[in-house]
């Protein structure tokens, strides 16, 4: 499976900001799908993950309330909606599939079986 995300761009402190992922092969509809980010000098950490029917999602503390994950399975997308953006939003964000047939979601990048290129968010204050 491929996944190629795209709509990083610069914006300022509060805008909003969509960012898709596009997966190729059917693994993606049965997949939990995830959002992380790594910005420079840190480690890669969990942003948000939706399961493979969309009827759970589960949210870092530090997004809860701000971003929205979603996915159009008819699409082969995933996508992360953000909002009230901060300067500590600023890192490359990737996507990210779950193969294992677990049933929960788990923010541990290892439990993860691929990943995109990620791209690249920066939030100016």
């Amino acid at each position: 499976v491929q996944l190629v995300e795209s709509g990083g761009r610069l914006v300022e402190a509060g805008d909003s900001l969509r960012l898709s992922c596009v997966a190729s092969g059917r693994t993606f509809l049965s997949s939990t799908m995830g959002w992380f980010r790594q910005a420079p000098g840190k480690e890669r950490e969990f942003v948000a993950a939706v399961n493979a029917n969309s009827d759970n999602t589960y949210y870092a503390d530090s997004v809860k309330g701000r971003f929205t994950i979603s996915r159009d399975n008819a699409k082969n997308s995933v996508y992360l909606q953000m909002g009230s953006l901060k300067p500590e939003d600023t890192a490359v964000y990737y996507c990210a599939g779950d193969i294992s047939p677990r049933g929960v979601i788990v923010v541990s990048a290892e439990a993860y079986d691929y990943w995109g290129q990620g791209t690249q968010v920066t939030v100016s204050s």
